[in-house]
Formats: structure tokens, sequence, C-alpha cells
């Protein structure tokens, strides 16, 4: 397992223990751990992630840290956009849609207000972050 896997499954483990408070670099940040399917593997890939609410509806954002391409996560929605998410101690399922136009630049700079660093991951990734709705299903 990366370096990156570990450290995210120890954050995953601290936020299921804690309730969804996770302390450390993210204290205080929105989190939720948002699993997707596997576009080639079928299997279940979990991923903490910070979120804005907008609504019913959570958003997040495929930055990467500023890396150049996507993060697979991303493109396990756009194969499925069926995923399920755990914010607090609620779990429940989404359907992921992706922004644009004006929508897309209204959620991007009210992220931009809570998390100013990720103007950097923009300009260091060198490519336009999708931000991406997740509106809960209804069963």
């Amino acid at each position: 397992m990366s370096e990156r896997l570990q450290r995210n499954q120890l954050v995953i483990d601290e936020f299921r223990s804690a309730g969804g408070v996770v302390g450390g670099d993210f204290e205080g940040v929105p989190l939720l751990l948002l699993t997707t399917t596997g576009a080639r593997s079928g299997q279940p890939r979990t991923m903490p992630m910070t979120y804005l609410r907008d609504g019913d509806r959570l958003v997040v954002f495929a930055a990467n840290g500023g890396r150049e391409s996507h993060p697979g996560w991303y493109h396990n929605l756009l194969a499925d956009p069926a995923a399920s998410v755990e914010v607090g101690t609620e779990a429940y399922d989404v359907t992921a849609t992706g922004t644009d136009g004006a929508e897309r630049e209204r959620l991007w700079a009210r992220q931009l207000e809570h998390t100013p660093y990720f103007a950097g991951f923009q300009e260091r990734a060198g490519r336009r972050i999708p931000v991406v709705a997740l509106t809960r299903t209804v069963a």
C-alpha cells in the first residue's frame, strides 16, 4: 500500500471511530468519506475529502492536490455516478453530477472563500478542476 493510501486509511479510520471528526491537518475542515466503484476493478474505493454544502447537495472538488491528472474517484464517478457518502455519523447513497458554467463558477468561488489554497491547486494542475455535486438518492 502506498504512503498516500496508508495516510488516507488512517484518516478514514479516525473519521469512523470519532463520529466524523478528524484532527491534525483536517481539524475544523468539513470532511466526508466518498465511496465509489472502481472503474476498472469494480471494487469499492473510499476517499476522505473536503466538501461544501449547497442546499441539499454536497459538493466535492477533483483537485487531486494540484496534480496534473484528475483523481481516481473522479474517473470512477464518470464511469458510474452512483456512490455513497459518510458525513458525520450519517451514511447514504448519492448520485454524482458534474457542474459547469455559472453554477461551477459559483461553487468554486464559494470553496475558495473557505479554502483559498485551492486556487494554488488549480494553478499547479494546469487544468480546470472539476466540481461535482452529490445529491442524495431517493430510494
